[in-house]
């Protein structure tokens, strides 16, 4: 998979480094020279070039880009650059870093954003995360399709707890994708119990996240 990134700070370099690692091709662009740091992601291809502009998208090819993120440390360059990614590109996939959280309700597939990702919310997030047993966190928001990832870790008194998770009435424009059961990573079968300590997560409709919340609460809702 071919990835173009927006921004060579040390997010964008951290991404590329993993995505490297996993063995997809990938393209850092940056307008500031003293960002063109080869020897960093040695791996990487690297254009000093302004992601806002036609001609260097022209030159990154970013036609032949399977996604693109946009990871500047300026909101409104970020939009700028899925906008042009998605629009004049047609690249299917566009992930956008969100670093003011007032700008978050911008960034939808108005926009051309697939993906919002917005640091200081998911940092505080996890925070939440840590501190917090039986409240349901939102972890990312999916423009298209309208939809949340959201976490939530099972109670010791949930009444779903021992229940198999075939036999839980979700609600309806919910998925349950992952539960992690402390250092295990388990894709959800219908025949497993869930576990008091359960991190399951979630992508739902963000109307059922209420619902979703009290199904999963320590008294249920049936």
């Amino acid at each position: 998979m071919r990835v173009a990134i927006a921004g060579a700070g040390a997010v964008g370099r951290s991404i590329a480094g993993e995505l490297l690692e996993n063995g997809h091709e990938v393209l850092l662009i940056d307008k500031t020279p003293s960002a063109i740091s080869v020897e960093r992601v040695p791996l990487a291809e690297w254009l000093l070039a302004d992601a806002c502009e036609i001609t260097s998208l022209d030159e990154a090819a970013l036609e032949r880009c399977h996604v693109v993120i946009a990871a500047t440390g300026d909101d409104k360059v970020n939009l700028v650059v899925s906008l042009l990614a998605k629009t004049e590109y047609g690249v299917p996939r566009v992930v956008a870093r969100v670093n003011n959280p007032k700008n978050e309700w911008l960034f939808n597939e108005s926009w051309g954003v697939d993906v919002a990702v917005s640091t200081p919310r998911l940092m505080s997030a996890l925070v939440e995360e840590a501190v917090s047993v039986g409240d349901l966190v939102r972890l990312l928001r999916f423009s298209q399709g309208d939809a949340n990832l959201v976490e939530l870790t099972l109670a010791p008194e949930a009444a779903l707890a021992g229940t198999r998770v075939g036999d839980v009435a979700w609600p309806q424009d919910t998925a349950l994708v992952t539960i992690i059961r402390g250092n295990r990573v388990l894709t959800p079968n219908p025949n497993d119990a869930l576990e008091a300590g359960d991190e399951l997560l979630f992508v739902a409709a963000p109307a059922r996240e209420e619902q979703l919340e009290d199904l999963l609460s320590v008294r249920g809702s049936g």
